[in-house]
């Protein structure tokens, strides 16, 4: 297992983690001057830029992405299907622009909330399938790019609204069944806040190996939790064992970032950039 005590030279700043205080080239140019080597854009904040400008930003700041966020939403009336899928096929072109390591899929819930417009349904069963489908037909273009696919297993609560993939095993399912080969093209973004309750946990971070660990990202669940999406805590200072979770990563393969992706309405997005990505530099050496 790596020491992240004496640098920070493996520390990632997924950019919603500040994304209340500053713009995106704002935000890489702090990254840069603290000597954070890795970042990991949302598409509307490339979009409130410019792709041209966050391109060069990154280049002028000697940044790698350790992700981008996020494709996905695939769960959608068969008359949104053009729109899915070269919504989803600008993602992957956009990824690829920014040099980034792989495309974080949040696969989406159930239709009339990952594609606003759809018909009501209550059949998650069909959900699913569509992500796989709109998995399976999103690899053929992420492949002629060579972009690899993360797909992110979000908490059970999101379900209906966000990922109807919960669970580490469903998205090694998913994996499986679309590269079997473990070509590197399809894998996994294990987040902490996500995956930390389950019991097989271990074994599922063995069994998707080297190949599919894509991504890892970390933060804290608080108890209590005031929200359900915008109250995630600092690592440290909530329940997750984050050090265990991260040495298994490794022991399977893993030498990428460790990505910091933090929602916090209450808390972090109203401390001032500095202070935020600071005190992530220090919880990356003695939390993480």
């Amino acid at each position: 297992m790596r020491d992240f005590s004496a640098d920070h030279r493996w520390l990632s700043i997924n950019t919603a983690t500040v994304r209340k205080q500053g713009n995106l080239v704002e935000i890489l140019d702090a990254c840069a001057r603290r000597g954070i080597r890795g970042v990991a854009p949302w598409r509307d904040q490339v979009a409130a830029v410019g792709l041209d400008a966050a391109v060069q930003a990154v280049r002028s700041g000697e940044l790698a992405l350790s992700g981008y966020c996020r494709g996905g939403m695939f769960p959608a009336d068969p008359s949104k299907a053009a729109e899915v899928r070269d919504d989803n096929r600008r993602a992957v072109d956009e990824a690829a622009a920014l040099g980034a390591a792989c495309l974080v899929l949040v696969v989406g819930g159930l239709p009339q909330y990952s594609r606003p417009g759809s018909a009501a349904s209550k059949d998650i069963a069909l959900a699913r399938s569509q992500v796989e489908d709109g998995i399976a037909e999103l690899l053929d273009h992420a492949r002629k790019v060579g972009m690899p696919l993360a797909i992110e297993p979000l908490h059970p609560m999101y379900a209906a609204d966000r990922a109807c993939v919960n669970t580490m095993a469903h998205a090694l399912d998913l994996c499986d069944r679309l590269d079997p080969e473990k070509s590197g093209a399809l894998g996994v973004a294990v987040d902490v806040y996500h995956v930390w309750w389950g019991p097989d946990l271990e074994a599922q971070i063995a069994r998707a190996g080297k190949e599919r660990l894509l991504a890892f990202h970390v933060c804290d669940w608080l108890v209590p939790t005031t929200d359900l999406l915008l109250d995630r805590g600092m690592m440290g200072d909530g329940v997750i064992d984050i050090p265990r979770i991260r040495g298994w990563v490794e022991a399977n393969g893993f030498a990428g970032y460790s990505e910091v992706e933090i929602f916090s309405q209450a808390n972090w997005w109203e401390k001032p950039m500095g202070e935020v990505l600071d005190t992530c530099i220090e919880r990356h050496r003695s939390a993480v």
